[in-house]
């Protein structure tokens, strides 16, 4: 599954701009929110591909969900995201970034109570049948429910039930809207254009490579890369995550089927000029399910093919 992120943001702050710009289209309607998917530039990628001959490069995704408000029950709608982007008008001059930061982040609040409750009005009921598991549960949806009231968000509270997916414990990336920080206006403008003429005429990276950096800081993301003739693709994981997830991510039956992996570092490979000169060097190495993926490794998964 790709990385995906949510978008909120007050009226006119510029979040549907962003989707806009992130997505290059207007994105496709899922129930009353807009999807879109943006793909993660990495200068890496292309020079991988360009080592191994590959046909076909593929670089990583993030799915990107714009919710049309900030009421409890549209901001539901991005309960399953990875993490949160709130744009924040520093354009206009009539908004204070800081205040209107305090006032979603509030929305978000509002929005995980009337989750807690609901839940809680529900097991209530089914708690009845006299279900130990359940008085249980009653119980510590309660104790959830007075934290949220002492307006506390759930990342300070431990130990939440993983069925909750709450969204105070998502981590928010700040994009201010201005000529002092993104400039949405403009980056939407230069979306239209070719790549190359839209680099002239910014100041910097452009908005995508900003995001993404942010996101993969508050995420603690990293890069890995399978590289073959047919096709080089970029994949993303969570720091610390190991060669067997990095398989199920590129399929199940891979992970099903997983005997071990041939690892290289990325300029190792561009270096070498191909795997099996880097292997002949010693710059492959044999892994097992429990490596800790590196950002930048290219890795080969050896799997015997479920029956």
């Amino acid at each position: 599954m790709p990385l995906e992120v949510g978008i909120v943001g007050l009226p006119n702050s510029g979040k549907t701009t962003l989707f806009t710009t992130l997505t290059g289209a207007a994105g496709q309607v899922s129930g009353k929110e807009h999807v879109g998917i943006a793909p993660i530039e990495d200068d890496r990628l292309a020079r991988v591909a360009q080592v191994v001959g590959s046909a076909k490069v593929t670089p990583a995704t993030i799915r990107v969900v714009d919710v049309p408000g900030t009421g409890a029950q549209l901001l539901g709608n991005l309960r399953q995201v990875d993490a949160l982007l709130v744009v924040l008008d520093d354009w206009s001059g009539t908004r204070n970034p800081e205040e209107d930061l305090a006032m979603l982040e509030l929305e978000l609040l509002v929005a995980d109570r009337d989750h807690v409750a609901k839940r809680l009005e529900r097991v209530e009921k089914q708690a009845k049948s006299g279900d130990p598991s359940l008085k249980t549960e009653v119980a510590e949806l309660e104790r959830i429910l007075a934290h949220i009231d002492g307006e506390r968000p759930l990342r300070d509270y431990g130990g939440l039930p993983p069925e909750l997916e709450p969204l105070t414990t998502k981590p928010l990336v700040e994009i201010r809207n201005g000529p002092g920080a993104i400039d949405l206006k403009l980056e939407a403008e230069l979306a239209e254009l070719p790549a190359e003429e839209a680099d002239q005429f910014r100041d910097g990276p452009s908005a995508l490579s900003d995001v993404v950096a942010r996101l993969f800081e508050g995420l603690d993301l990293v890069t890995f890369f399978t590289a073959g003739d047919t096709e080089t693709r970029a994949w993303t994981l969570r720091r610390g995550q190991n060669a067997l997830e990095a398989a199920e991510s590129i399929h199940t039956d891979i992970a099903r089927g997983f005997i071990r992996c041939e690892v290289i570092r990325w300029d190792d490979l561009v270096t070498s000029g191909s795997h099996a000169e880097a292997a002949r060097r010693g710059l492959m190495r044999l892994e097992g399910k429990t490596y800790a993926v590196d950002d930048g490794d290219v890795i080969n998964v050896r799997f015997s093919p479920p029956r």
